[in-house]
């Protein structure tokens, strides 16, 4: 058996990897059954479709209809360090760090940073495409958290409101 596309082929033992580890993961919950569900059914349910759907991925990279020779290149590494150092400034951002004296910015300044941030790992970055992302995403987020949903968290920073 020759592995057609190596790309597939690894995206599928991932999928398979990451599923497996959320299944597992969910046994320390009580799981119940589907009449009564406790908090561990559903991640061990989507972590088995995870798992049976990497391992369809891979097993189609086995297969001789599979598209060519699909070679892994190397790591991004600029748009992997933003994105995920995106999620980290958004987490400060929204919390602060209060052992380093670092204020909480508040919800709004914290979807700005994380939109501003990870639109630098695009190729086609444009200040202004990423403000008007982040003040429609900023909106949508008042309006379906603070608003909608009553959550209480900090939205501006403490010298504003």
């Amino acid at each position: 058996m020759q592995i057609k596309s190596h790309k597939d082929f690894v995206a599928g033992l991932m999928f398979m990897a990451v599923g497996t580890s959320f299944a597992v993961g969910a046994l320390s919950y009580k799981v119940g059954d589907a009449a009564r569900m406790g908090p561990g059914y559903f991640p061990l349910l989507l972590g088995i479709i995870l798992a049976l759907l990497g391992s369809g991925v891979a097993a189609g990279a086995l297969s001789p209809r599979s598209q060519g020779a699909a070679r892994i290149g190397g790591i991004a590494w600029k748009p992997l360090l933003l994105i995920v150092g995106a999620n980290l400034l958004f987490g400060v951002l929204l919390g602060g760090i209060p052992t380093l004296g670092v204020p909480a910015m508040g919800l709004i300044v914290a979807i700005f940073g994380v939109v501003i941030v990870s639109s630098l790992a695009g190729h086609q970055f444009t200040l202004r495409g990423a403000l008007l992302l982040a003040v429609v995403l900023a909106i949508g987020s008042y309006l379906t958290f603070v608003v909608g949903l009553s959550l209480q968290f900090q939205v501006w920073p403490t010298f504003i409101g």
